[in-house]
């Protein structure tokens, strides 16, 4: 696989910027041809190998393709989910693990059918407005409607709500167990049909836009009313008798990422991230509320670790309710103890990234009875902080190629930026420096984009960039 020139972040700390360039490094240890075992080829899938085996899974693939995005195109986002797409069956299923080397599905005793996380809509959407590849939405369509057709057939009951596994969604040890409706999977999957919608406006079909909103309002107003409690402000699994269990678990912030509460029930729900009886631990957010009876300070996988794939989806779905300052706050919390970890200061100890992370202190979690977990240097997963976050919550960039458009979110003016980031074949830079002018921001484009400057609040307005390089002073807009 040829190696071209990865994006280069600045930040006034440079271990922010180390952390991001070693992920990058590192990547290609884990870009492996399953079939020759040799890494780093342009037929590999981005795997993590364990025990000599190369599984493929349906939520690491997912959301690994939300930073893989901004590899300049050194490693295609695209390439893990076109396998599970070349593997659907007739029915339309799509399994949530692959043992690639024996090209067959991985099912469980307690996931027979082999459902995971319903996000692949998400994720293309986030593909277009990267590549702006309208064929690509065009010819995957019909897999996502025939997968989505499935998990109707399969999951839906009578009330509305689908009945899955609550270790769908990977959280093995969660006490969940009494769950029958898990609002994680309800959520992902509102959250699939919103994208569907929109994936279905690209293409100008109405019929499809109109279908998946249907559902996806239809999902919004069950979760809303039976998973949603008032008194504690906040939303919980139920079981069989649609009974809400008591347990309060990081997958009762999937709603906000679906849009499902309103203004105020967001304000409840959002609250919990900061209050440190609940979600507000130092080091944000464990899988567990810290009031639960199981919440372990050691984590014990998911009774209060910090996953950094669970973290993603929080800070995301903040941003739907424009809490962009609560999400980098957070964010940048949350990358110092992945620095912690990966830099410990006791030099016995050898730091890496991990899978998951302690709650209250740097490094990394345990499970009990389970000495192989967490993964160690798992840069699916870290990645998403490391490299997404980075760009996306603490440099402040959001970026459509169809819309030719790059909104730059600033909460606080520091000198920081990007340089080098691919748009398909256009090359930009965008840089905050302090000069004796003031705040200055640099740019560099080699074809016209509109730029969209949102600084503290206060300020906002869109500018056309031409080609070549320009320079603003925010003292001036």
């Amino acid at each position: 696989m040829k190696k071209g020139v990865f994006p280069t972040i600045h930040f006034y700390d440079q271990d922010f910027v180390d952390i991001y360039d070693k992920t990058w490094n590192w990547l290609e240890n884990f870009w492996v041809d399953v079939k020759t075992k040799e890494l780093s080829t342009d037929t590999g899938y981005f795997v993590y190998p364990k025990d000599d085996t190369y599984i493929l899974d349906q939520f690491d693939s997912i959301l690994s393709s939300f930073f893989l995005v901004y590899s300049n195109r050194n490693y295609p986002a695209n390439q893990n989910l076109d396998y599970f797409y070349a593997h659907q069956e007739a029915d339309g299923a799509i399994r949530w693990k692959y043992d690639t080397q024996k090209d067959s599905a991985v099912l469980t005793e307690d996931n027979p059918q082999g459902i995971g996380m319903p996000l692949f809509a998400w994720a293309e959407y986030n593909l277009y407005h990267k590549s702006a590849n309208k064929r690509r939405v065009k010819e995957i369509m019909p897999v996502l409607q025939s997968y989505m057709a499935w998990i109707d057939a399969t999951f839906k009951q009578e009330n509305g709500l689908y009945a899955v596994p609550y270790t769908c969604s990977n959280m093995c040890n969660s006490p969940r167990a009494e769950a029958y409706y898990p609002v994680d999977f309800n959520s992902a999957l509102a959250v699939n049909a919103l994208y569907m919608s929109q994936l279905g406006d690209i293409l100008n079909d109405k019929e499809i836009s109109f279908q998946y909103k249907r559902q996806y309002f239809s999902l919004k107003t069950r979760i809303n009313s039976k998973m949603w409690n008032p008194d504690t402000g906040f939303y919980y699994d139920i079981d069989k008798d649609e009974n809400q269990l008591s347990a309060k678990t990081i997958a009762g912030f999937w709603p906000l990422m679906a849009e499902i509460p309103n203004e105020d029930k967001a304000d409840a729900l959002i609250s919990h991230l900061t209050n440190p009886e609940t979600f507000g631990t130092d080091h944000p957010f464990p899988s567990l509320s810290a009031d639960d009876p199981h919440f372990s300070e050691n984590g014990n996988g998911y009774c209060g670790s910090v996953f950094p794939a669970l973290n993603y989806m929080v800070f995301k779905g903040l941003e739907k309710y424009q809490r962009w300052d609560l999400a980098r706050e957070c964010a940048i919390r949350h990358l110092y103890y992945l620095l912690d970890g990966m830099f410990p200061g006791d030099s016995k100890v050898k730091g890496d990234l991990w899978e998951a992370y302690l709650p209250n202190k740097a490094g990394m979690a345990t499970m009990d009875g389970n000495d192989t977990w967490p993964r160690t240097r798992c840069v699916q997963a870290a990645g998403l902080s490391t490299i997404a976050l980075m760009i996306e919550n603490v440099i402040g960039l959001e970026i459509s190629l169809p819309k030719k458009t790059v909104d730059w979110i600033i909460p606080n003016l520091e000198i920081m930026g990007i340089e080098k980031l691919s748009l398909k074949r256009n090359f930009i830079t965008i840089l905050s420096n302090k000069s004796q002018r003031g705040w200055e921001l640099q740019m560099e484009s080699e074809k016209l984009f509109y730029f969209t400057i949102n600084i503290l609040g206060l300020k906002k307005k869109q500018l056309p960039m031409p080609s070549g390089k320009c320079s603003l002073l925010v003292d001036k807009l």
